[in-house]
């Protein structure tokens, strides 16, 4: 019997998530360093880098020089549309960064990876109170989410929590919100793990699945930054 080897994801902080797959390698909206107050690792490869929208906490490309093997350089995609690189096929849609159809801060880019036969869907700064059916169509089948929780610039936890709602995924991580260093005002987690009933939820430094591993029931999975 084969045994896949699992897909590991690991946060950098604010949007920032790098996926480690079996043959290729996604990093999520790198942020900078000097705007944010965080840091990213010294040494950032991936095969793709996907920027949700042109913020600086979330749109610095320009970091991810290199690909894992050193022999070129990264794919990096911003728009809406559909691509595929290294066996990963991404699904880009439009949003928006606000609830006002964009007229206070612009669109937003979800993202939607099918890497080793896991659906990853970041939702980058959604500022949406909800999802069109549009959206959730095009969207489609969600195992893992990644999404803001922060308020301020995006949704709230109970905002977060509707969204998952909609989606259904099995595993939901969250993103953008206040944690140590950063310069911006943003809310805590603690809402929405109230929201989800997930209070006593332990951080771990990755999550590390396969699709055969998915839990059955929704579960929440709080990351440390690395």
């Amino acid at each position: 019997m084969l045994i896949s080897k699992p897909m590991d994801i690991y946060w950098l902080g604010q949007a920032c998530f790098r996926l480690r797959g079996k043959n290729a390698q996604v990093v999520i909206d790198p942020f900078d360093s000097t705007f944010t107050g965080l840091k990213l690792p010294k040494e950032l490869s991936a095969d793709i880098v996907l920027s949700t929208h042109e913020h600086q906490d979330h749109n610095n490309t320009g970091d991810v020089t290199t690909t894992p093997s050193g022999a070129g350089k990264p794919m990096v995609f911003k728009k809406p549309g559909e691509y595929e690189v290294a066996g990963v096929v991404i699904t880009a849609i439009e949003s928006f960064h606000d609830n006002t159809s964009g007229s206070e801060r612009g669109k937003n880019t979800i993202f939607h990876l099918n890497l080793d036969g896991l659906n990853i869907v970041h939702l980058g700064d959604l500022g949406q109170l909800e999802l069109t059916e549009k959206q959730v169509a095009q969207i489609g089948q969600t195992d893992i989410l990644l999404l803001p929780v922060g308020s301020v610039y995006t949704i709230d936890g109970k905002q977060a929590a509707a969204i998952v709602a909609q989606l259904e995924p099995k595993i939901i991580i969250p993103m953008h919100y206040k944690i140590d260093d950063l310069k911006f005002e943003l809310e805590g987690m603690e809402k929405f793990l109230k929201e989800m009933g997930a209070e006593g939820v332990v951080a771990q430094p990755k999550i590390s699945i396969t699709k055969e591993k998915l839990p059955e029931e929704s579960q929440v999975v709080v990351l440390s930054k690395t």
